[in-house]
């Protein structure tokens, strides 16, 4: 299993652009090779008027062309066999060279013996050194993309090492040439435009004060579009950073004896747990189709342990116990399935169904098992007490979330907006570490679902953290469930609570006016989902005109129906 993840390294990675800001890159280039031609009459000497070619990217922009095949010719490096991490070859702003569009790479020769050199990494659509092409011939060498279909072309863009560690083997010498018939090549790039390699000056140089002022002026407005245009270029092409994987070809994978990284022992090939069958996968395999063959086992349907797993944890989530009550241990050490044709069913449903889980949640909610009464009756509690074989719906109490956002709901302020930052259930104090203390105050800020608050390891929040909450240092497969005299009193004494209380009142009184009936009736509507009888009307109505509304607030909030799903 090592030997299957050891090409994944981690570091700082590059977003993608947006596709609107790519086709505002491919409008801006365009306009940058119109001023550019518009600006030769202004140089001050014949000569290049590009800037030196650099390892970490360079463009050539040319008119639109149709092309079938590209050739990049290499005549002269910055030393040694020339390299190439990525060509890339746009059509407006599709990258159309990527060999998983269909494009194939061929070349004059590749270095042989090194995994991370391979021609196959020309077009992959990753760059850095260990992702790259090196020619077999000292200071020159071409490569060739052949394109599946006939495209209109204005962009190429190459590097020898994206990431920057790396500066020699740059082409310094070049021309890129383009053809739709194999062999009748047209020329549209070269380096022969370009300042030389190294040159302390790394822009062309004007001089509008040999031409009359209006046309100088003119000169100068160009060349300050010109400068805009590159400079608004380089803002949109700073996309912003995600630490993620990063993947290169691993190199052998040894046993490592009582885990001790230096002392190796045999060397060992990709694969699974062996008592689970084999991968048809060696040592050579290439590092993504690694990872793709054991993802295919997983999810292959000789392979149900997979979908059992997943069909028995949404049985969890729906009825808070699983057919299998060890949800991360279905072997020796687990309790046996209280259902095992129907864990299989349900399985096979999943797999026959495209593995929707929708499907399966579909299923089980509409199960007369998932729809019958919590009612206990004495028969069946002599019987099952557990309710192992699920003759009533389980009753339980909620977690803390759905707790939380209950209230909120029903005070009528809960957040509904999706995504951005969370909030802090704690007042921090910053010194030297964090402080974390319990919340004295609240407000609009803390009344989004708690998906949002911000998990803090060894710290639980001061009035649902106590329900059971998981600590974000560790994973389970399932919460404990506990009652606890302490949930009762932060239910009913915290300032969160008594808050809650008075906005549910306000919310009554808008709704319901003075009316106290109503005022009963629409609260129970809004906690329990039905109208109170009588005697609870009656008893409310006397609850309420003896201790007010907060208090009746408070009190059904705190109710068993209220936190229990029964």
């Amino acid at each position: 299993m090592q030997a299957v993840f050891a090409g994944i390294q981690h570091g700082d990675r590059s977003m993608p652009l947006l596709p609107d800001k790519q086709q505002e890159i491919a409008q801006i280039d365009r306009q940058l090779l119109q001023l550019r031609e518009q600006l030769k009459p202004y140089l001050k000497e014949a000569g290049p008027s590009r800037p030196a070619v650099t390892a970490r990217g360079n463009e050539e922009l040319f008119e639109i062309t149709p092309a079938r095949y590209v050739r990049f010719t290499i005549d002269e490096s910055s030393g040694g066999e020339p390299c190439i991490d990525e060509l890339e070859i746009f059509s407006d702003t599709i990258n159309v060279a990527l060999a998983s569009s269909g494009a194939k790479a061929t070349a004059s020769s590749t270095l042989p013996g090194y995994e991370v050199h391979k021609l196959e990494h020309l077009n992959d659509g990753r760059g850095g050194n260990s992702r790259s092409w090196i020619s077999n011939e000292g200071g020159k060498g071409w490569v060739q993309i052949e394109l599946p279909e006939v495209k209109p072309i204005s962009r190429i863009a190459w590097a020898r090492d994206r990431d920057g560690q790396f500066g020699d083997r740059v082409a310094t010498k070049y021309r890129i040439e383009v053809a739709v018939e194999a062999g009748q090549w047209k020329e549209v790039a070269s380096s022969a435009d370009r300042l030389p390699f190294n040159s302390k000056a790394t822009q062309p140089e004007y001089d509008f004060a040999k031409f009359p002022a209006a046309e100088a002026q003119r000169g100068r407005n160009l060349l300050k579009q010109l400068q805009d245009g590159e400079q608004r270029k380089s803002q949109l092409q700073a996309s912003a950073t995600i630490y993620a994987g990063t993947f290169q070809q691993p190199g052998p994978t040894h046993r490592l004896f009582r885990g001790e990284p230096l002392a190796k022992r045999e060397q060992v090939e990709p694969g699974t747990v062996a008592a689970f069958g084999k991968l048809a996968i060696s040592e050579a395999t290439p590092e993504q189709q690694r990872r793709l063959a054991l993802a295919d086992w997983i999810a292959s349907k000789e392979n149900p342990l997979t979908a059992r797993v997943i069909v028995n944890r949404l049985w969890q989530f729906h009825f808070g116990k699983g057919l299998v009550s060890t949800p991360s241990d279905f072997g020796k050490a687990g309790v046996a399935p209280t259902h095992p044709e129907l864990l299989d069913w349900m399985a096979r449903e999943l797999m026959d169904n495209g593995w929707s889980l929708k499907h399966v949640h579909r299923l089980i909610l509409t199960s007369s098992t998932y729809q019958q009464s919590s009612q206990p009756r004495e028969d069946a509690l002599q019987a099952d007490a557990a309710t192992e074989w699920w003759w009533r719906f389980p009753p339980r109490r909620l977690e803390a979330e759905p707790i939380r956002d209950s209230i909120l709901a029903v005070t009528g302020i809960l957040d509904n907006r999706m995504y951005g930052p969370g909030f802090s259930g704690f007042e921090v104090e910053l010194e030297n570490v964090r402080h974390y203390f319990p919340k004295k105050n609240y407000g609009p800020a803390d009344w989004r679902r708690m998906i949002y608050m911000t998990k803090v390891r060894l710290e639980k929040e001061s009035v649902f953290g106590i329900f059971d909450c998981p600590d974000a240092a560790t994973s389970v497969p399932k919460r404990g469930r506990s009652t606890t005299p302490l949930q009762a009193l932060n239910l009913f004494n915290s300032p969160f609570m008594l808050q809650q209380s008075e906005l549910f009142a306000d919310r009554l009184k808008r709704e319901c006016g003075d009316d106290a009936s109503k005022q009963i009736v629409r609260a129970f509507w809004l906690c329990f989902g039905r109208e109170p009888d009588a005697k609870e009307l009656i008893d409310s109505a006397e609850f309420l005109g003896e201790q007010g509304l907060p208090a009746f607030c408070r009190a059904v909030l705190n109710s068993n129906e209220f936190v229990f799903l029964q």
